[in-house]
């Protein structure tokens, strides 16, 4: 694309993202410096609609980007930095002061996102098959009632209560918790391996119970994590129809769809769909950016926003892609 069209284009994506009003030829000639009359800027847009790139809602009214002309928008001028320094600071104070329960924190994450966008986000969690055993500890809660938890590679946590038949002394809980912990760390909770004797039967007895009760625990589907929905009803009437915001509240309470749409685009890296370009009959009035987080190093779950195709791009990438490298970094 010539670059006067370009930076007309440009134009008129931030002031219909801005303002929700169609964009007329007199307005981008007054709000950027291209050295040309209106009416060469209204003839270079007339072209620009005819090549897919914006649309004119009415005849006497200015123009609008197409999802053509939001995917040149994203693709060419995205680059520059999207986060205001206040964001960039309640990011970082936010993952600073995170200290929960992996549940807790997905949660929190997709309630933050959306309150830094502005718009509906997703967290999905990591997925639970992939984990392995960060370390075992057994509690005693009562003479004969211990507690086995085992921290997972994936920030989860995994309890299990031991109901005993006898009294086990504090040396004995130590020792199996010990046993546990040299031969399960590093180890798949989905595959735990059978525990070596150690000689004393007690200990062995202990350490079976707790191993056996961490192992039944199922791997469950990805969890999801959805903040902000209210967002979705207050910019319904930026979508072609009203029915589009209700399609989605209800497309979001059918989890499955979601996290397979998510771990589809997973290994894509930070993703952009906008309004057609989506698969999903749902999401064809909508766009969605979503950015992988790593946890040690492995692909492990997905942070993304959803809203109108009119979302300020270049706020929303900066905004999921710094998100999902503290989440990662935090997990880690």
């Amino acid at each position: 694309m010539e670059q006067r069209k370009a930076e007309i284009l440009r134009a008129i994506v931030e002031e219909y993202v801005e303002t929700a009003q169609p964009v007329g030829s007199q307005r981008v000639a007054r709000s950027r410096r291209l050295g040309v009359s209106s009416a060469t800027i209204r003839n270079d847009m007339t072209v620009l609609e005819r090549e897919g790139y914006l649309a004119q809602p009415h005849t006497s009214a200015g123009r609008i980007p197409t999802d053509l002309g939001y995917r040149y928008f994203v693709d060419h001028f995205t680059g520059e930095a999207g986060l205001l320094a206040p964001d960039r600071r309640a990011i970082s104070e936010f993952f600073d002061s995170a200290h929960r329960a992996l549940e807790d924190l997905l949660h929190e994450t997709s309630q933050f996102l959306a309150r830094v966008t502005d718009h509906a986000a997703v967290v999905v969690g990591p997925q639970p098959d992939a984990a392995v055993v960060r370390s075992v500890q057994l509690v005693t809660l009562q003479p004969s009632v211990v507690l086995a938890v085992a921290v997972l590679s994936n920030g989860g946590v995994e309890k299990e209560v031991l109901q005993l038949d006898r009294e086990v002394d504090d040396s004995r809980v130590a020792a199996a918790a010990a046993a546990l912990g040299s031969q399960l760390t590093g180890q798949a909770l989905t595959d735990l391996p059978s525990l070596r004797p150690s000689g004393d039967a007690d200990v062995d007895h202990l350490a079976g119970l707790a191993r056996d009760g961490l192992a039944e625990h199922p791997p469950t589907a990805e969890p999801l994590y959805v903040g902000g929905t209210s967002r979705i009803a207050a910019e319904q009437q930026s979508f072609a129809t009203v029915e589009s915001a209700a399609r989605l509240l209800e497309m979001l309470e059918h989890q499955v769809v979601v996290v397979s749409l998510v771990r589809d685009l997973l290994d894509e890296g930070v993703t952009v769909r906008i309004g057609s370009e989506n698969e999903i009959e749902e999401l064809r009035d909508f766009a969605i950016v979503l950015a992988p987080y790593e946890v040690e190093g492995e692909l492990a779950g997905t942070v993304g926003v959803l809203g109108p195709t009119r979302m300020d791009y270049r706020q929303a990438l900066a905004a999921v892609a710094a998100v999902s490298q503290q989440l990662g970094r935090l997990l880690s």
